[in-house]
């Protein structure tokens, strides 16, 4: 996995480096010590994990956070455990208090391989994108849905309602796995509960999307990304 450090304190870019040195796996793609530093190293880089502070000049870690369109795997080290539940608001894989211990830094990372393995793996109710299209298993019945057709993911408590154009498929996934596997076909998180196909937005009015007859709303965490699919849109 290759890492990017994103904190102001040199000392605890020394003590990550040293724990990720003791990983085969972890490979450091760049030092940051600001926001604007980690942005240009994200653009010009392949990475994914961030091990990112909270409290640093002009631009908190969170803010910069919500200045991404797509984050990479995160943890979070910082000396501040307040800010632990906003954590959760970004999906932070982890939360190390500083000082931590190589141990729960190991923990911290097993937690991330954990998770792409998760999403790596060919789900029980969605299937390989082939040909433009996807199989979802929704009662009982594998469904053959065209990427191209989908209209918008609702998450639905330990489901997902995926809305397409001739139907509504229940299934039993995780909107994050729905995520992983649609991302690269022009679909968008615009809110924990909510990923829309781009192609498919007939307007944008305030906090909300319209699709068909349908108003997703948009959650503050995602307004980054609206605001900047509009301004792309504009140029």
């Amino acid at each position: 996995m290759n890492y990017v450090i994103i904190d102001d304190e040199p000392i605890a870019h020394r003590i990550l480096e040293k724990y990720c040195n003791e990983l085969p796996l972890l490979h450091k793609v760049g030092n940051a010590y600001n926001a604007l530093e980690a942005s240009e190293i994200i653009i010009e880089q392949k990475v994914d994990l961030i091990f990112l502070d909270i409290q640093m000049p002009k631009i908190t870690g969170f803010e910069f956070l919500k200045s991404l369109a797509q984050s990479p795997k995160v943890i979070v080290t910082t000396a501040y455990k307040e800010f632990a539940l906003e954590g959760y608001e970004f999906n932070v894989v982890d939360y190390l208090l500083k000082p931590f211990s190589l141990s729960r830094f190991l923990k911290a990372v097993n937690k991330v391989n954990e998770n792409n393995k998760r999403n790596s793996a060919v789900s029980e109710t969605v299937s390989e994108v082939k040909n433009g299209s996807v199989f979802l298993k929704g009662d009982k019945i594998h469904h053959q849905i065209q990427i191209k057709d989908i209209l918008f993911v609702e998450a639905y408590g330990n489901y997902v309602k995926v809305y397409s154009k001739e139907k509504m498929i229940v299934i039993h996934e995780k909107i994050s796995t729905l995520e992983t596997i649609l991302s690269k076909y022009n679909v968008l998180r615009v809110h924990k509960s909510f990923l829309v196909t781009i192609e498919h937005i007939a307007t944008i009015q305030g906090n909300l999307i319209h699709i068909q007859d349908y108003k997703i709303p948009i959650g503050q965490t995602y307004k980054n990304s609206i605001n900047e699919l509009i301004n792309n849109t504009k140029s």
